[in-house]
């Protein structure tokens, strides 16, 4: 699974914000996974733009850290460097990691009152990533397949939601636990105000 997947919608676009200094600005970040995953693939930036869809212009000013990308960019980056959405967020970390609530990178929908905060990358050989989920009533969250092998786990911390494949939605309540196919569409709708989850995506193949 690609965890760029996990916030994936044709008509969203999202903010991606720096929270408490924790990290560094969230694009020289992207700036800096962008340049050393293209490097890595081999690709040139026409190439890699070609595959993406958007401009060789875009890609170089990405590259350059300026700009300020959709999730559509960068979802289509991530689908033409192969590599999971996380990986564009990643730095070095120290062992320990303590993040206080409301703490971390968040990424908030433009359509849908929803709010993930990336609390865990997947390190290299790993293969999960963990989000704190903030979802409002509303709007649905519908997500398209994502890569084939996507596996998506959710535990409902507060509030209640319908959660799963589309067609076959479960409606959780806090401390219930969720495991869903992410390679089908799949949808989170919340129930009830500020309700709160953990979605643990996860690679397989």
């Amino acid at each position: 699974m690609n965890t760029c997947e996990v916030f994936y919608n044709k008509n969203i676009s999202f903010v991606i914000a720096n929270v408490r200094g924790i990290m560094n600005p969230p694009i020289s970040v992207i700036a800096r996974s962008l340049s050393r995953e293209r490097q890595r693939s081999g690709l040139s930036l026409a190439e890699v733009a070609r595959r993406a869809g958007i401009a060789k212009s875009t890609l170089s000013q990405l590259e350059s850290g300026s700009g300020n990308p959709s999730l559509e960019t960068l979802w289509s980056l991530c689908m033409a460097l192969d590599m999971p959405f996380a990986r564009l967020l990643e730095e070095e970390q120290s062992e320990v990691r303590l993040l206080r609530r409301g703490e971390g990178l968040a990424v908030n929908s433009g359509l849908a009152n929803y709010q993930a905060i990336l609390l865990a990358n997947c390190p290299p050989g790993a293969r999960r990533d963990v989000y704190s989920l903030h979802v409002q009533p509303g709007s649905d969250r519908l997500s398209e397949p994502h890569l084939p092998g996507s596996v998506e786990h959710i535990i409902l911390v507060r509030g209640r939601a319908l959660v799963g494949l589309a067609d076959s939605p479960v409606e959780l309540n806090p401390g219930d636990y969720l495991c869903y196919p992410g390679d089908l569409r799949h949808i989170f709708r919340a129930l009830e105000p500020d309700t709160e989850a953990l979605l643990i995506a996860e690679h397989r193949g």
